[in-house]
């Protein structure tokens, strides 16, 4: 019986695919990698960090201070870096890992995506995981990580603006999706939003830019107060919509409400910034920062809802250059995976 970990299960590793030359953000290396060192910094002090990157030599100077003898190394090309969704999606079949090695077709081919797909196939080929760890290939079904949640206990939550997408899977109807979560991701249930998205998103409203498990019965989503932002509407029909969903148990769920990122432009564009793009990793929660007052106060919040683990704020603005945040660019990994 398949079982999908949330996030807040104990992980081994955390996986970043690092930027380079040949990426989207040639233009801005220096900037980005300042942000991916701080990211690897955390992790690297806390867990094993999985770095796939074109030059290994080039990314290891970059690393100086981060806990070098956590960090594993993968030197393969990528087309992008956004590892939640490229990266495999790992289920415990009673009790063991597998990798679920999904197609990702650059958000409905949004994107070139030829070598980010074949980045988790190289992994496991190359012996990056532990031996005992299982590997299913299934590059038929277009099903990125950032589009759908697990609570641990069998609930998915996702959007029907993604999953539903002409663009991925659309040889399948909403029952038949729903029956294939069922099957490989252990799913007894798929709680849908309709509404919900953020200016200058590529992924379709993935569910990791709006909404959140913070545990199994709770959930942390955006809310705009500002009734002249443009996300006013959609936003406040995705709170009802959570408002009435219920746990398996019939209780609503606790809801918390994470503040609305100040407006970023770049290039007369504004980029999506959301604090619902946090990571959960071992002992701690890192939560992207947009060099706004929000910061703090969603670093707050998130604290509140976390008591056991450090919420860390890390500048995140150069990522929403290139219309992405911190959990985009992460895949975790849990405990087994990599020793």
């Amino acid at each position: 019986m398949f079982f999908l970990p949330p996030e807040w299960h104990p992980q081994s590793a955390v996986q970043l695919t690092w930027p380079h030359k040949g990426t989207d953000w040639s233009y801005m290396l220096d900037e980005v990698n300042e942000c991916f060192i701080e990211i690897a910094r955390e992790i690297s002090s806390r867990q094993k960090l999985l770095v796939v990157c074109k030059n290994q030599a080039e990314v290891q100077e970059l690393l100086t201070d981060c806990n070098m003898e956590n960090i594993v190394f993968s030197e393969q090309d990528s087309n992008d870096t956004w590892a939640r969704d490229h990266g495999g999606i790992t289920v415990l079949d009673n009790g063991g890992p597998v990798i679920l090695d999904f197609g990702f077709n650059g958000w409905g081919s949004k994107f070139r995506s030829d070598k980010d797909n074949i980045i988790t196939k190289v992994l496991c080929d190359a012996e990056i995981f532990n031996p005992e760890v299982g590997y299913k290939d299934h590059n038929d079904f277009i099903l990125e990580g950032g589009s759908i949640e697990s609570d641990g206990k069998g609930t998915i939550l996702t959007t029907s603006e993604c999953l539903l997408s002409e663009s991925r899977n659309p040889q399948f109807s909403k029952t038949q999706i729903e029956d294939y979560l069922k099957t490989w991701l252990g799913a007894q249930r798929v709680l849908w939003l309709n509404h919900g998205y953020l200016s200058g998103d590529d992924t379709d409203s993935h569910i990791d830019t709006l909404a959140r498990f913070c545990n199994e019965n709770t959930i942390a989503y955006v809310k705009c107060s500002d009734s002249e932002d443009e996300h006013f509407e959609a936003l406040s029909k995705m709170e009802s919509e959570l408002k009435d969903f219920k746990t398996k148990e019939g209780v609503p769920y606790k809801l918390v409400a994470l503040p609305m990122a100040d407006p970023l432009f770049f290039e007369n564009e504004r980029l999506p910034a959301t604090y619902a793009n946090f990571l959960i990793i071992n002992s701690a929660v890192l939560l992207p920062f947009y060099g706004s007052k929000k910061d703090k106060e969603a670093q707050r919040i998130l604290q509140s809802v976390f008591p056991d683990r450090e919420v860390i704020g890390i500048n995140c603005t150069s990522l929403t250059k290139q219309h992405g945040s911190l959990h985009c660019v992460t895949m975790q990994y849990p405990e087994g995976v990599i020793s």
